[in-house]
């Protein structure tokens, strides 16, 4: 229920299935856990699939329901739309939206190409409408953390990032020909949908990237052909086969502006990972480490520690002190995945408040791609890309 004396943004969302879910989740619980002087109302949820869309507004909370993105672009009771489709459809709904005069909440990543997203960052800049890029993982208490230890300088100079986001989910040859390995529907592979988060968290730990250099790779060719809509579950596949055109890996080395060097590597195919989104960050003072798969500690080390006593200290990050750790649980109670978008999303509601676009917003997602397809282009071309040399 909407606070008193609160103003409102009705919501119109684009998409229902995995991320769908989480953002319903976040903006329900948003009141429950934070005081904003903006609060979200779930307003009309969008779906191709009548029955489906119908039955996940139910039961998700939304007051009422669309089948065509374009007709929800056009109500005068939607404030804000929140794309959580696949990739190839951002652009033209996030450009629509913001000519609309609506906010945008977008996932990540923002487009399929730099070009693209640097067109939606137009957009939304014309229109002069709020805009954000979903990278979660940034709002990890731990990682904010991270971030404040580094600007604080008890690093002290960086010299290397290393990041992983490794995934073992479609080792399996048998499993199907999502939409997730279809390059005309998602861009990339585990690329775009896992190296995207590491992009982000490198630059918003460690600052922007100089140059890259990389080489895509793709272990299985051939997969069944799917016959239903099958998500990450791996259901709904047929005899047949298609040819698999996007990467199973990602792998590349990179210089950033502030001098330091990193290590990215991203692939679905780490047996005995489900989720892990790692980095460790090592300076002349000190080095910290995060493994999402224990999202709750931060790792830290400090040279200047008593001798004999040297070594990783694991911080627990449910402390009151810790960054958005006191709207939740006394310490040591344990927050989770869905808690990221929660404070994501006030960051969100602050922005529609105050009248500024937080980040990350599209200018974030449009550096954030211009990493992505220097990769690309890196793999390509085996060769080192300019970062700067594609955004001007």
């Amino acid at each position: 229920m909407v606070g008193v004396n609160k103003k409102r943004v009705r919501i119109g969302m684009v998409g229902y299935k995995f991320m769908g879910k989480a953002h319903s989740h976040a903006y329900r619980d948003i009141p429950f856990y934070f005081n904003t002087n903006v609060e979200p109302v779930l307003q009309a949820l969008c779906g191709r699939n009548e029955e489906s869309v119908r039955e996940a507004a139910s039961k998700m909370g939304w007051k009422s329901y669309e089948t065509d993105w374009k007709k929800l672009i056009k109500r005068d009771d939607i404030d804000l739309i929140d794309i959580v489709t696949p990739n190839n459809s951002h652009a033209e709904i996030a450009i629509a939206a913001a000519e609309a005069g609506k906010h945008v909440f977008c996932e990540k990543p923002l487009a399929m190409t730099l070009e693209q997203s640097k067109r939606m960052l137009e957009a939304v800049e014309k229109h002069k409408v709020i805009h954000m890029v979903n990278h979660n993982y940034r709002f990890v208490p731990a990682v904010q953390l991270a971030k404040n230890l580094i600007d604080n300088g008890r690093l002290g100079k960086i010299f290397h990032i290393r990041v992983t986001y490794l995934q073992d989910w479609i080792m399996d040859p048998q499993f199907p020909l999502t939409w997730r390995l279809d390059k005309v529907v998602s861009g990339s592979g585990s690329h775009g949908d896992l190296a995207a988060h590491s992009i982000d968290l490198a630059r918003f730990l460690n600052g922007e990237f100089k140059e890259v250099s990389g080489i895509l790779e793709t272990f299985i060719n051939q997969r069944p052909i799917v016959t239903s809509s099958s998500g990450l579950n791996g259901k709904g596949a047929s005899d047949k086969t298609g040819t698999v055109d996007v990467d199973d890996t990602s792998i590349f080395i990179a210089r950033f502006e502030n001098g330091s060097i990193g290590t990215f590597e991203a692939t679905r195919f780490a047996g005995g990972n489900r989720n892990g989104n790692r980095f460790e960050i090592n300076g002349e003072k000190g080095s910290i480490r995060w493994d999402m798969e224990n999202m709750n500690h931060l790792e830290v080390y400090f040279h200047d520690d008593e001798p004999g006593l040297q070594g990783f200290r694991k911080i627990n990050c449910t402390e009151e002190i810790h960054p958005y750790a006191e709207a939740y649980w006394p310490a040591g109670h344990s927050i989770g995945y869905e808690h990221t978008f929660i404070n994501l999303m006030v960051n969100l509601m602050n922005g529609l408040d105050k009248g500024f676009s937080p980040s990350p917003n599209f200018t974030d997602g449009v550096r954030n791609q211009a990493v992505l397809e220097a990769v690309e282009l890196s793999s390509h071309k085996k060769k080192w890309i300019s970062i700067s040399d594609l955004l001007n």
